[in-house]
């Protein structure tokens, strides 16, 4: 499974070609710079052929490949993120 994350300080957005070519894809607006669902395959097809192009303003964006079936989550510091598989905690 392929999952966009940001990989440096600042936060995730996509550029405004990137925003374009989504809406393209979709075909509808891309209403947000901010991508919700970072395994849509459609976000990913996007970073994929703009490459540093679809990275928006204070953003680094990158595609991790982790195995299918892991329960994961994005967890981030300052903006910078990486992919971590989900586990239980208590409080």
């Amino acid at each position: 499974m392929k999952i966009v994350i940001n990989t440096c300080y600042g936060g995730i957005s996509i550029s405004e070609r990137a925003m374009a070519r989504l809406a393209e894809l979709q075909g509808s607006p891309c209403l947000t710079p901010y991508p919700e669902d970072r395994a849509n395959p459609l976000l990913v097809q996007v970073v994929e052929e703009l490459g540093e192009l679809a990275s928006g303003a204070l953003a680094e964006l990158k595609i991790v490949d982790i195995p299918d079936g892991i329960d994961w989550e994005i967890e981030e510091y300052d903006g910078k993120e990486w992919v971590a598989e989900r586990h239980q905690t208590w409080g």
